[in-house]
């Protein structure tokens, strides 16, 4: 009975500990704690940390970490509840019923970063984590109670067994500790720093720890006296300074001994002094004042009032040479420079417990701090105020993983597609499916951060045309338009061989030469004749329509003539006698299949069966319409020679789109009534379109659907037409008027 007892009374004491904190919140901000606390200490009864202690002793020193910062109440609660999820099976549910849905989506948010695990060492990965981390919590608050677990996990890293220190010590080392430099909590940033290196490399900390220890006996002397010069000096000019002594922290000697191999004794700043006074013009005029006192070190001058570090930090350093030749570093800065100095991003909660006290906030001299103040002020939001510090902290960009737990770092907005790209072209090429999180998702769906996302590829597949609607990465668009360019050349070349040996037939020539060494000559002129690179680039260029089929056949028969080749006769007599006729030996047959160099008219949407013209468009390749359409005989008047001779294939491999316009009586149902005749004639509605005449009583319903070819159509027509409220079914064709 007594082990529980002594548990509970270990637990009560260091929550009274907390609770002597929060005299900066109001009392029903503390019952709100204080309500927590209880929840939290019910869900982990019995639990135990390693050391022995209740386990709820953790929550209270994270909570009482947070309180030094003064973060709000919500933030102070999320840190005592922070593991409750996670441990307790107490679920998101439980907590917004119990504190409200801010707190419940801190712990959430605490929860989800809790289950992120940095494993891989390579180079860059670090950084791409910690901007993940960064930018999976949606509130600056939840990496804050973060870096508050992590800091008491590292201070009792004692009695976790050995086993975790090395990674634990390292992820501290490389992800939490430059998280807080960059949040500008200093001071959590050389604990962090000095922990994870005293749990990393023990025996070299304990060298180090010992020499120092020597050196600061050696020295104590030293730097009283430079704070008492310093001090005089700066009281008789009349300014109030505040002098503190600052040591260089242990892990910033021991890399700067490694970086620069030198040895301790070498390494001559290990001792600061820092100057607060009350206004900025007061860091000049103190800066001027200690370097008439010393002589300063050439080069080791910064203005970071003037020019602020990006997380905010301002200060004044110069390097002066003080008695006994030692190198000291001076800090010098306002009382508000400090407090972000120190704090960071919390100071903003700091600075408005302190604004009260300090009688306002005229002479903080942050102009980040002060815009975040402003915000928070403004909007009393707290999305919105990390939003705001994100936008120097995170780029726009979204952090994924791998199936092997490699992160990739992609653009706000990207896509499946855009990721299978970032892995390897091939992976792009031929992706057919995704999973995400485990679950199959649309190829356009876009990528949250932490997604854990695997790619499903065929050999089969192609870039799709569509994906250039939505990819966001420039490397995904330009390989998809670079893979379908090379298929529009392949398919245009094929189509100008066509075309050529159509056109050299009505010239009285069955085919055109060959490509053996003999030929070469020949079509060497008649490459410089169009003005070709290669017989490759003249084909694709008449299939583009760029070139003539009939020019290039003429020239090539006046070439062959030279060389003593005429033209067959009885050939030349058969094309002429059948060129009337729609279907010659030479016509461009169509499948469906020509993708890309074939291109069927949308005025007029020809199926199989409609009889057709091939119309050759400057540089869009074949172009083809029905021998009906209006806009086509408007060509054929201005263009005639650009017409060439096209035929259906005896079985289309897809297929086609035609319009339709259904006139219906205005009613109710009469839509679905519509698209179910549809669909039983086995036609697919591609697109519809209404006008907005709902007032009216018969309205004009306008389809794209697909069939088989026109027989199929005409089968579709006579459903629509049996069905109950249709009045009329036609098919779209342009007229005159067009």
């Amino acid at each position: 009975m007594e082990q529980p007892l002594a548990a509970a009374n270990a637990a009560a004491a260091s929550f009274a500990a907390l609770e002597s904190k929060l005299d900066y919140l109001g009392p029903d901000d503390r019952e709100l704690v204080r309500r927590a606390y209880r929840f939290a200490d019910t869900a982990h009864l019995g639990q135990m940390r390693h050391s022995g202690e209740p386990y709820i002793t953790h929550p209270i020193a994270v909570a009482a970490q947070c309180a030094e910062w003064k973060l709000d109440a919500h933030a102070l609660m999320a840190a005592l509840l922070h593991d409750a999820m996670e441990d307790c099976g107490v679920t998101k549910a439980d907590l917004v019923e119990q504190f409200g849905v801010s707190v419940a989506e801190l712990v959430d948010g605490l929860t989800k970063l809790d289950k992120l695990q940095f494993s891989t060492r390579e180079e860059g990965q670090a950084e791409s984590f910690r901007k993940m981390l960064l930018a999976m919590a949606r509130d600056v608050r939840v990496i804050l109670i973060k870096l508050a677990d992590r800091t008491h996990n590292m201070r009792t890293m004692g009695d976790m067994p050995r086993s975790k220190w090395g990674r634990i010590s390292a992820e501290t080392l490389e992800i939490y500790a430059p998280i807080a430099h960059r949040l500008g909590l200093n001071q959590t940033y050389r604990e962090l720093q000095d922990l994870a290196f005293r749990h990393l490399k023990p025996w070299r900390y304990s060298v180090l720890a010992k020499a120092l220890n020597k050196a600061r006996q050696r020295r104590r002397d030293l730097i009283q006296k430079v704070g008492q010069e310093v001090q005089d000096v700066l009281s008789q000019a009349g300014l109030n300074a505040r002098i503190v002594g600052r040591e260089k922290t242990l892990y910033s000697i021991y890399t700067k001994m490694d970086d620069k191999h030198l040895s301790f004794a070498q390494v001559n700043d290990l001792y600061g002094v820092r100057v607060i006074v009350p206004h900025v013009v007061d860091c000049y005029t103190a800066m001027g004042l200690l370097h008439q006192l010393y002589k300063p070190v050439p080069g080791r001058f910064k203005d970071y009032i003037a020019m602020p570090k990006v997380n905010g930090y301002q200060s004044l350093h110069t390097t002066l040479v003080g008695p006994a030749s030692v190198n000291i570093e001076f800090q010098i800065r306002t009382e508000a420079m400090d407090l972000v100095a120190e704090a960071g991003v919390a100071a903003h909660w700091l600075y408005k417990v302190n604004q009260a006290e300090s009688g306002g906030g005229d002479e903080l001299g942050t102009q980040w701090l002060q815009s975040l103040l402003d915000i928070q002020n403004e909007t009393r939001d707290a999305a919105e105020f990390w939003d705001h510090i994100k936008v120097d902290l995170v780029p726009d960009a979204v952090y994924v993983f791998t199936p092997k737990g490699q992160i990739m770092a992609l653009p706000q907005g990207a896509t499946i597609v855009d990721f299978a790209y970032a892995i390897h072209s091939n992976v792009g090429d031929h992706a057919v499916a995704a999973k995400v999180n485990g679950e199959q998702v649309p190829l356009r769906s876009e990528l949250a951060n932490g997604d854990v996302i695997e790619i499903i590829t065929a050999p089969v597949s192609t870039p799709n045309p569509a994906w250039l609607g939505f990819v966001r990465t420039g490397r995904a668009r330009s390989r998809i338009r670079s893979h379908l360019k090379s298929l529009a050349q392949d398919e245009s070349r094929d189509l100008g061989e066509k075309l050529l040996a159509q056109a050299l037939r009505a010239e009285g020539l069955s085919q055109p030469p060959g490509q053996d060494s003999g030929d070469k000559p020949l079509w060497d002129k008649l490459l410089r004749f169009t003005g070709n690179r290669t017989r490759d680039e003249m084909m694709t260029d008449i299939g583009l329509g760029k070139r003539s089929a009939n020019m290039v056949a003429k020239r090539l028969v006046t070439l062959l003539a030279a060389e003593g080749i005429k033209p067959d006769a009885l050939l030349l007599t058969r094309e002429r006698f059948t060129a009337h006729e729609n279907l010659s030996q030479g016509a461009v047959i169509l499948d469906g299949a020509e993708n890309m160099s074939v291109k069927y008219a949308t005025c007029c949407r020809p199926v199989p069966g409609d009889g057709v013209l091939g119309y050759l468009g400057r540089g869009e390749g074949l172009v083809v319409h029905t021998d009906e359409c209006a806009v086509a005989r408007r060509l054929q008047h201005k263009d005639a020679e650009r017409f060439i001779t096209v035929a259906w294939a005896d079985e289309p491999v897809r297929q086609f789109e035609v319009g339709i316009v259904v006139t219906v009586v205005n009613g109710k149902g009469v839509l679905a009534r519509v698209a179910a005749a549809l669909a039983s004639a086995e036609a697919d509605i591609v697109h519809l379109g209404m006008a907005d005449e709902s007032a009216q009583e018969a309205l004009d319903l306008r389809f794209v659907i697909t069939v088989r070819d026109r027989t199929h159509l005409d089968t579709v027509l006579r459903h629509l037409k049996r069905t109950q409220s249709v009045l009329r079914a036609a098919r779209i064709m342009p007229t005159a008027q067009h």
